[in-house]
């Protein structure tokens, strides 16, 4: 199991911060979550910052993908979801 921290510009539909850390870094990744969510507060940037848990990077990208694909990509999976094609 691994950690994933990912700060997301929700505004621009973009991944600003991706980081791996191990599963003994637990504490290390809640500290990072929290000075991050506290800049971005203090500069009233709305950014989401996740710490998410996966076996594997390939494994989050399946269940998390929205952080990954720009609006582009986003609109025609959410297309390909109601219509049925790609």
């Amino acid at each position: 199991m691994m950690f994933y921290l990912i700060e997301y510009n929700r505004p621009e539909g973009r991944l600003v911060t991706f980081k791996v850390l191990a599963e003994s870094e637990r504490s290390k990744a809640e500290e990072l979550r929290l000075e991050i969510e506290l800049d971005l507060n203090r500069k009233k940037i709305d950014h989401k910052v996740v710490l998410l848990d996966a076996a594997s990077e390939a494994a989050l990208r399946r269940t998390h993908g929205r952080y990954f694909k720009d609006l582009r990509q986003i609109l025609e999976s959410l297309r390909a979801a109601v219509y049925g094609y790609r």
